[in-house]
């Protein structure tokens, strides 16, 4: 319950597309709204997307709007964040998130679980 491994991260040019992978416990996917985040050197952590369990409503921060979208695959208790249309501003390490009680939100603190994270690079 509550592990979140995430992949999918790498170096790719600006304007290229990657698709990073979260996969977590039966237990956590369904019960739990699951979040992408991301931490930029020398800059705080930020919520980029969430999705209601079982492949619900999604939701974005402003920044990824019309780039990124999440996704799930109920069949393998995976979250996805495809992310199109990259920048170098984009690069930082990549996380996933659970949070039983605050679907809806991408506050960092009403997260309760996190994965340890994949790094995306984008060069100019």
């Amino acid at each position: 319950q509550g592990q979140l491994v995430e992949s999918g991260g790498g170096s790719v040019q600006a304007g290229g597309s990657l698709r990073l992978s979260c996969v977590t416990s039966r237990y956590t996917y369904i019960t739990s709204c699951m979040g992408w985040f991301r931490q930029a050197p020398g800059k705080e952590r930020e919520g980029v997307a969430g999705i209601y369990p079982g492949g619900g409503r999604p939701y974005y921060a402003d920044s990824v709007k019309g780039r990124f979208t999440i996704s799930q695959d109920n069949g393998k208790n995976t979250v996805y964040l495809q992310m199109n249309s990259l920048k170098p501003e984009d690069t930082a390490m990549y996380y996933c998130a659970a949070t039983s009680s605050y679907c809806g939100s991408l506050a960092l603190a009403n997260y309760e679980y996190w994965g340890q994270g994949t790094q995306v690079t984008v060069s100019s």
